[in-house]
């Protein structure tokens, strides 16, 4: 059956929602875009010096998601994504105007890591260029961060975030415009400075093709292609031409360059700047343009979540390789907690997400072992909180980590982390499964029952069971002083 998607892109220099159609055919999906909309909102440009946004920024952007929003009124949430990237990651005052952002756009919004964004752009430029059997490296310049990634086929294999975009670098070098020799050199030395970091990896591994997408790089190319300075996508020599035009004009002048669009001339020399650097320190011969870019990244990404297929179970199970988890404990653990979650929440109230959580929360509680058994759970929580796992935005990694920091222990030190009544309960049920299968055998039959109204628990548990469990009994009671300290009342009854 054909279906809705939506992607919202929220750059550093320009805000974009794309609606996609999804078409099944011949085994396989395929997302055809029947609506964009793209407003410029340079919020790059509203970070202060202490990488705070000003009032003014804020008040832009919460415009254009209120617009957003009442395009998508009628999305599912499971059918929209809001992806946010560098400015959101950079400025201090994001969890001061996120939940602002939230409500004009009527839907969550993910601040996404670097490398969650070039595994995006990965994904959404090669879904629009032709099967190939090379490897590819495709260059996002976005508004105040530049993605670079190789891969092949579908696949990314290197990717980057280099902190350095179109807007912060145009702000940075040409704050009044004016373009001269001395200013252009120095923007590319400081680009290529960012570069060399990668610069050497990135050419050992090599690539046969090589594309830009977004903004500045469709600019550059409809810029060198129309004025003549390049017959064959964007080239050195191209660039240098460019550059010697803006610097005679000593700023960039639309009606000098055929191709440029008008939103995109006060950025352009930072782009411009950035992509010198870019074909110099890796050596990029000819680059051409791909159509794909973040937001199709992000609807083939809700496409295969909803297909089953979810990157962030590929990543969990990675996780699970990599820090030798005990995958027998970890599946009773995610099996008891998911069937008391089931038991307490009916499966239409929404939560999907957070059962998705605390699902993967079973399986990685354990990762923090592989590092030091003293504390574990505090070494889970700080992997899962800060690593790169593709798929997961910065809020799901937060609830995981969450959910890890609380699955043992004392329950005070999460009070100022935790959002929502439905993350306790979460945390309850990870707590009593680690608990009743700490003996690490399987379970023929729950032994107890959970239910959960405002602030009370009740826990049901055969008499019997916990007769023959005093390990188990004497920490089941625990839980109740545990509980009390939250602010919940806990009963423990035998039946």
């Amino acid at each position: 059956m054909d279906q809705l998607l939506a992607a919202v892109d929220l750059g550093s220099n320009s805000f974009r929602l794309s609606i996609g159609r999804v078409v099944q055919q011949e085994g396989g999906a395929q997302i055809y875009q029947i609506d964009r909309l793209k407003e410029t909102v340079r919020l790059a440009a509203g970070l202060d010096h202490d990488k705070r946004l000003g009032e003014p920024s804020v008040e832009r952007a919460v415009a254009v998601l209120e617009r957003f929003g009442e395009r998508l009124h009628s999305f599912h949430p499971s059918r929209v994504r809001a992806v946010a990237t560098n400015t959101f990651r950079v400025a201090r005052n994001t969890p001061e105007f996120l939940p602002r952002a939230e409500a004009a756009l009527g839907f969550p919004i993910e601040v996404i890591a670097g490398r969650e964004e070039a595994r995006l752009i990965f994904s959404g430029v090669v879904h629009t260029l032709p099967l190939s059997p090379n490897k590819r490296l495709v260059i996002d310049i976005g508004g105040g961060s530049t993605e670079v990634i190789i891969g092949k086929g579908f696949e990314p294999g290197l990717m980057s975030s280099l902190y350095m975009g179109c807007v912060s670098y145009s702000r940075q070098f040409f704050p009044d415009g004016v373009v001269d020799a001395h200013q252009m050199k120095q923007a590319e030395l400081t680009a290529r400075r960012e570069i060399e970091v990668i610069a050497k990896q990135y050419r050992k591994t090599g690539w046969k093709e090589a594309y830009g997408s977004s903004g500045t790089a469709k600019a550059l190319y409809a810029i060198l292609t129309e004025c003549g300075f390049s017959d064959n996508g964007i080239t050195r020599a191209g660039l240098n031409r460019l550059k010697d035009r803006i610097i005679r004009s000593g700023r960039v002048i639309p009606q000098e360059l055929p191709g440029i669009k008008l939103e995109r001339a006060d950025v352009l020399p930072g782009g411009l700047a950035i992509m010198s650097a870019l074909f110099d320190e890796l050596g990029i011969e000819v680059m051409h343009t791909g159509d794909g870019a973040l937001r199709l990244g992000v609807l083939y990404d809700l496409l295969g979540r909803d297909a089953a297929h979810d990157k962030r179970d590929e990543s969990v199970q990675q996780f699970m390789k990599r820090y030798h988890i005990d995958t027998n404990q970890a599946q009773r653990v995610r099996q008891a907690a998911l069937t008391l979650f089931d038991s307490i929440y009916p499966a239409d109230e929404g939560r999907s997400e957070l059962r998705n959580a605390l699902g993967w929360a079973g399986d990685l509680h354990e990762m923090g072992l592989s590092i030091a058994h003293n504390a574990y759970h505090k070494h889970t929580a700080y992997v899962l909180g800060n690593a790169d796992m593709p798929g997961f935005s910065r809020a799901d990694q937060q609830l995981l980590a969450l959910l890890a920091l609380g699955h043992q222990g004392k329950l005070g030190k999460l009070e100022p982390l935790v959002r929502d009544r439905s993350q306790w309960v979460a945390i309850l049920c990870l707590r009593l499964a680690v608990l009743l299968l700490r003996r690490r055998v399987d379970i023929a039959q729950m032994p107890l029952t959970v239910s959960v109204r405002g602030d009370s628990i009740v826990v049901r548990v055969d008499r019997a069971w916990l007769a023959k469990h005093p390990l188990s009994d004497f920490t089941l009671r625990a839980e109740e002083s545990e509980w009390r300290k939250v602010g919940f009342s806990f009963e423990l009854l035998e039946f």
